[in-house]
């Protein structure tokens, strides 16, 4: 089985989906996805919470023990890592490894605002410590929050978080192809971004990009999915073709099998 880190040195972008639930996760297995990450803003909005205030820690760990389960690689999304201690961060992250967890996402913003970059430098360096084989994707906020959102600015972060021992850079953000060549050109490690607009995921590779990520853009698609099949019904129109609850059930029924 190719590990986690491998995925990442392929020929062609390693696409990541972010699943929020373990039905999300289970669909993802079934159409073959050899790694899945989790969704903060799909988790908080899925229990009424907005993302990025620290809500989802409690609920991506108990997703985590369900998602290891999984005959596949698991990386959780943990937005700064639920702390200003690195310590506490580190052992958070050290509770997931024992689980299975391959790779965190952590992110270097607070409250929709960019942090000093030592704060998750340090968090980063303590993990590392602590989880030598855990792949730290370090999230670099400058673009996705539009402050100080230039290249520059973001290699410079990248470098103090590679530094501190990240596996990974993460720039999310709608970013044009120029700035993405020149990240990856200027980053040495590999680099993530969500899926673009604007640019598919042999273009994205094409520039550089090792990782593309779903991001939240599945549980939001599934949201307008629900409401378009019920707009259908109110309309008049014929009932939205979807997979069959059966086959489903059978995966839920598998699943639950499994882990007894």
């Amino acid at each position: 089985m190719t590990s986690f880190r491998e995925l990442h040195f392929q020929d062609s972008p390693f696409l990541l989906p972010n699943a929020w639930d373990v039905g999300s996760a289970l669909a993802f297995v079934a159409a073959g996805y050899p790694a899945i990450g989790t969704t903060s803003f799909g988790i908080a909005s899925s229990t009424g919470m907005p993302d990025g205030g620290r809500t989802s820690k409690a609920v991506t760990s108990a997703l985590a023990v369900q998602l290891t389960r999984l005959p596949v690689h698991v990386t959780t999304d943990i937005e700064d890592g639920y702390s200003d201690d690195p310590v506490e961060v580190a052992d958070y992250v050290a509770d997931l490894s024992r689980l299975g967890v391959a790779g965190v996402n952590i992110e270097d913003s607070r409250d929709g605002h960019l942090v000093d970059p030592v704060i998750l430098a340090a968090k980063i360096s303590e993990i590392k410590n602590r989880c030598p084989n855990m792949f730290i994707n370090a999230r670099v906020d400058n673009f996705w929050f539009s402050e100080d959102a230039s290249v520059d600015a973001v290699v410079q972060r990248s470098s103090s978080y590679a530094s501190a021992g990240a596996d990974g850079i993460f720039v999310p953000g709608a970013l044009a192809a120029e700035d993405i060549r020149q990240l990856t050109m200027a980053i040495t490690l590999p680099v993530n971004v969500l899926a673009q607009p604007a640019l598919s995921v042999p273009e994205l590779g094409l520039l550089g990009i090792r990782r593309v990520s779903s991001g939240s853009l599945p549980y939001r698609a599934a949201i307008d999915a629900a409401v378009g099949a019920i707009g259908l019904l109110r309309d008049g129109g014929a009932t939205t073709v979807a997979t069959s609850y059966w086959e489903m059930q059978e995966r839920l029924e598998a699943f639950n099998k499994a882990v007894k």
